[in-house]
């Protein structure tokens, strides 16, 4: 299993397994890093190391998470599976109780808490070099235009540090950033996220609101930064446990949040409360621009960074973006801890084309009537499942990871005027077809085997199937027979 302390040490990694190659041809931070990145992600490239980015020394690093692999080396496991499994295992040693009841214990299960719980440092290589006051300049962070009309340079694979102001419990997100000026920024943190929240409560307590933003540090921390945590789950936390060691923190310079001690960049600051600026246009995950709105301003009060320092960034985009695989880890990480909740569910699959919140597959053990229709509510009702537009249930035995075998039995199994359930919920600020902002309707599609408790008064046929004896007879005759088929060459 790959171990790493720093984003240094996991591109050295990557290099040394043929993952990572460094380019050296000058290139604009504007269009040309993405046209470049899209092209390799999409076609399951290596990440890249920009080292002549023009009009900047700091070398740029992108398609880090790029593939499935990657993302699980990040997470200190060998496959995504492995991954998952070290969830599970630690999951099952808790007490009965919720996904919130369950993340609490995990410091408390099989002596982790030192494995885990991040630790505060006096002296941390993110503080190497302290710009205040008029040395502020967020423009000598090649932050990219990633998109023609995007509404300026954005900082895209952050770390956004917030503190509740009422009970200090930390939060940590992934939000874009617009760089305004050299000072300026715009917080594109969106309603329902837990960043956004923060604000809310300090505005109505006529209170600023401090902020940091990491960029690099280890992996899984950047990774645990976009992870759909529950509030009050401390992401520091999770990223210790798929480290496997603590995540090491340090006091800011000018702020009081700690921040990630081996990060390459920190930048410090406050939001004001009542005040707003217009954010955006942003090419977006879901492959359009969202549309500029009035969002929060951060005021930076310190930029720190390493001797030397590595830009971290992503690009988002028409699906698939190096965010698919991260979103994938999403899936599988959480997975275990949705079945203790749901005891029913075999597997989920988020489909990337979806953008993840878009559609959602789940198989089920189906145990009685409304049995699917009692899952689609509650995948609307969980956490950030909730922005699911469309809600596809299967019987056990299929593998919803198999988009081929889903169409077929979806299609072969539903009378669209039976067992599709239409509701309204919460969707995703980004979706651009609903109504209002933030809200949906919903569709729910029930393609499990009908019961006639559930009015069915046909037979349910049988999936056609060859004998296993069969298979294996043809399986030992197959080299004698002299075909040949494309996927064996």
């Amino acid at each position: 299993m790959p171990t790493f302390k720093n984003l240094r040490d996991y591109i050295a990694f990557l290099e040394q397994q043929g993952e990572l190659i460094r380019i050296t041809e000058p290139v604009s931070r504007d269009l040309e890093i993405t046209e470049i990145a899209d092209r390799t992600v999409k076609a399951g490239g290596p990440a890249l190391l920009f080292t002549n980015v023009k009009g900047y020394e700091t070398p740029l690093v992108i398609n880090l998470f790029g593939t499935d692999r990657r993302m699980a080396w990040a997470l200190g496991s060998d496959s995504l599976e492995e991954a998952a499994q070290r969830i599970e295992d630690v999951v099952k040693m808790a007490p009965p109780g919720n996904i919130i009841e369950k993340l609490r214990m995990i410091p408390k299960l099989a002596g982790l808490a030192g494995k885990v719980l991040p630790k505060t440092v006096s002296k941390a290589p993110c503080q190497d070099v302290v710009l205040t006051g008029d040395d502020i300049n967020l423009d000598h962070i090649p932050a990219q235009l990633c998109w023609p009309d995007d509404g300026g340079h954005y900082l895209t694979q952050t770390q956004v540090f917030t503190k509740d102001p009422v009970g200090g419990h930390r939060n940590v997100g992934m939000y874009r950033v617009q760089i305004f000026d050299k000072n300026t920024c715009g917080m594109h943190w969106q309603t329902h996220k837990v960043g956004a929240q923060h604000h809310r409560e300090a505005e109505e307590r006529s209170e600023r609101i401090e902020v940091a933003i990491a960029f690099g540090g280890h992996p899984a921390m950047i990774y645990s930064a976009s992870a759909p945590l529950p509030e009050g789950i401390d992401e520091c936390m999770l990223a210790g446990f798929l480290a496997g060691h603590p995540m090491e923190l340090v006091k800011g310079k000018t702020i009081d949040i700690e921040v990630p001690s081996e990060a390459e960049y920190i930048v410090e600051g406050y939001v004001e409360p009542g005040e707003r600026r217009m954010e955006g246009p942003f090419g977006d995950h879901t492959g359009y621009y969202s549309l500029a709105e009035m969002y929060p301003v951060l005021h930076v009060t310190a930029i720190t960074h390493r001797a030397n320092p590595i830009y971290p960034s992503i690009v988002v985009g028409p699906p698939v973006q190096e965010d698919g695989p991260m979103g994938k880890a999403t899936e599988r990480l959480f997975l275990p801890l949705l079945k203790t909740q749901f005891p029913e569910l075999v597997d989920m699959h988020l489909p990337v084309e979806g953008v993840f919140h878009n559609i959602a597959i789940l198989s089920i053990k189906k145990r009685y009537p409304g049995h699917a229709r009692k899952m689609m509510q509650a995948i609307w009702g969980t956490g950030q499942l909730m922005f699911t537009k469309i809600v596809i249930v299967v019987d056990d035995d299929v593998n919803v990871h198999d988009m081929a075998e889903v169409t077929w039995r979806v299609t072969a199994n539903i009378d669209p005027k039976r067992d599709a359930v239409f509701a309204d919920g919460i969707t995703d600020v980004l979706d651009h077809a609903s109504d209002v902002i933030g809200l949906s309707g919903k569709l729910g599609i029930d393609a499990t085997r009908k019961l006639p408790e559930e009015g069915f008064p046909r037979e349910w046929p049988e999936v056609l199937e060859m004998p296993a004896d069969v298979k294996a007879r043809i399986d030992e005759i197959w080299p004698k027979l002299g075909i040949e088929l494309p996927d064996s060459k």
